[in-house]
């Protein structure tokens, strides 16, 4: 994965947790943060197409990760919030992307972003939506792997 888009996603993580705490306009962010130049070294049309996608499909993001939490989303760290929610749309919109690679900069961004062990949990239910919205890339992998070991 290229740093541009790790750039990217740590940039849309800031730019959501914002929009989760303020309620603020999202072009009023944007505008922010392309001042602020915080997008100069982050791919600018992934960090578009995650903080606009993300707002919009907010409803079966969290309808995903509802299934996979021990509480009401809103209530989970708006740090946390702001990854898995993030995790959630790769995995269900970017289906070019591996999972394993969705997972491992989440666990990423919350290593970055989150408090201690916070990536421990933001794993778990991650890989719980994988399992769920990625079963036949798993399975194929699980076979790929069976197959080379048998």
């Amino acid at each position: 994965m290229s740093q541009a888009r790790t750039n990217a996603r740590k940039a849309a993580v800031q730019a959501l947790y914002q929009w989760q705490m303020t309620g603020q306009n999202l072009s009023a962010i944007e505008m922010q943060f392309l001042e602020e130049e915080r997008l100069k070294d982050a791919q600018k049309s992934y960090f578009n197409e995650l903080f606009h996608g993300i707002p919009k499909s907010l409803d079966v993001i969290d309808e995903a990760l509802t299934q996979f939490v021990d509480r009401p989303v809103e209530a989970i760290d708006p740090v946390e919030r702001a990854i898995l929610r993030i995790g959630v749309y790769e995995l269900m919109n970017r289906l070019d992307m591996p999972y394993r690679v969705v997972l491992n900069e989440s666990i990423n961004l919350a290593k970055c972003f989150g408090a201690d062990g916070s990536h421990r949990y933001v794993n778990g239910i991650l890989d719980k939506v994988a399992q769920q919205k990625r079963a036949v890339e798993i399975q194929a992998k699980n076979r790929k792997a069976s197959d080379a070991n048998g």
